[in-house]
Parts: C-alpha cells; structure tokens; sequence
C-alpha cells in the first residue's frame, strides 16, 4: 500500500533538518548560526483501521490519517468514505 491517506489524500512531504552549532546569546555565546540543511521526509500519521459501516452492515478496511478519522467521527462513516470514493 502507498503511504498516503485514501480520505485526505495526505502524502510523504519533503523538508529540511536545520544544523545549528554555537552557543547562544542568552549562555553567554556570540549566537547560533545555521551550518547546514539536511533534507528529511514528512511522513503522514497513518493507520490502518476497520471501519463498520452500520449502512452498509459490513466492516471497510482502509488506511488514513489520524485527521481523517476525526473528520469521520464527526460527520459519520458511510459519509465520508462515499466523498472519497472509496464506497460505490
């Protein structure tokens, strides 16, 4: 499976880890100065959960956020996986 959220549609982001040496202001030092940037992937929260659906009595397996599934708590089960597509 793609490490992506089948709801949202949340994906691995890309970024930078900041280096940063040196002692700062407030210890005493001069400051602390940026040396280098580390790339690094972002990846989503992602779980993989079953879901009943009491509409269709059966249960759905799917894999999405933690966002998405707050999402589904509060507007329900069969609404939000018939918006994304995932029920037919």
């Amino acid at each position: 499976m793609p490490k992506s959220c089948q709801i949202t549609g949340a994906t691995v982001t890309t970024g930078h880890k900041i280096h940063r040496s040196g002692k700062a202001k407030k210890e005493g030092g001069i400051g602390k100065h940026i040396t280098k940037r580390v790339k690094r992937k972002i990846y989503p929260n992602l779980r993989d959960k079953r879901i009943w659906v009491p509409e269709l009595g059966k249960w759905v397996t799917v894999r999405l956020t933690a966002r998405a599934l707050k999402t589904m708590n509060k507007n329900g089960a069969y609404q939000v996986l018939k918006k994304a597509g995932i029920l037919s």
